[in-house]
């Protein structure tokens, strides 16, 4: 992923802190997300990209994903239940997908809507950490993945998944708690569609290809 852009995103932001710059975000790297709990106010919150569910033993066991399908995301044993009452909004400026050379190497592209940033869509997962006492701060980690989708609906696609989008007729109600799970899944197909008709991308620098690069030249079009 790239980074977010709050100012783009203002019915989500809102009220909340300002986004810091991340140009190269890359799994296990805490993500910053938009969550909203029972009556609580929203909330920006960092978490762990990749996904821990409550159930595991340790942070050790596999696998950790960063993404969910949206097909199977309210039914599988790993994410149904964060589907069910754990939601989240990614917001990004856009993300990065790659295609195959002819040489075998890739060649990342920049993905974006050119009149705003994105959301995308997530679930949350707290675990446990039982190793540590009840009054340490440190003792849940939070994770999340983010939910893919087909994007043969992406006019021009790079590559055959994409994040699941919302637009900010939905934030409120994949934030909140009224709708059910097929309600969830009709609101995502519904506007991960409409927002793939504005996506656009153009090719970058394979400097993305390494995590230890990160700034804004990376979100730079090729000359």
């Amino acid at each position: 992923m790239a980074k977010a852009s709050g100012d783009l995103l203002s019915g989500l932001m809102d009220g909340l802190p300002e986004l810091e710059d991340n140009y190269n975000v890359a799994p296990t790297d805490d993500v910053a997300v938009v969550r909203q709990r029972k009556e609580h106010p929203r909330e920006l919150d960092a978490v762990r990209w990749g996904f821990v569910p409550g159930w595991y033993p340790d942070l050790t066991k596999r696998p950790q994903p960063i993404n969910a399908r949206i097909e199977t995301v309210a039914t599988s044993g790993m994410y149904r239940r964060a589907f069910q009452s754990q939601r989240c909004i990614v917001p990004a400026a856009g993300y990065y997908e790659w295609t195959i050379l002819p040489d075998g190497s890739k060649q990342p592209h920049f993905i974006y809507a050119p009149e705003q940033a994105l959301a995308m869509a997530g679930i949350v997962s707290a675990w446990r950490d039982k190793s540590k006492p009840d009054d340490d701060p440190d003792r849940w980690v939070i994770s999340m993945a983010i939910i893919t989708r087909d994007a043969h609906v992406a006019p021009g696609e790079v590559h055959d998944r994409m994040p699941a989008f919302l637009t900010p007729n939905g934030y409120d109600a994949w934030l909140g708690a009224d709708l059910d799970s097929d309600a969830l899944l009709h609101l995502l197909d519904a506007e991960s569609v409409e927002v793939a008709h504005e996506l656009e991308h153009y090719e970058v620098s394979k400097q993305v290809n390494s995590v230890r690069n990160n700034g804004p030249e990376l979100i730079e079009p090729l000359a």
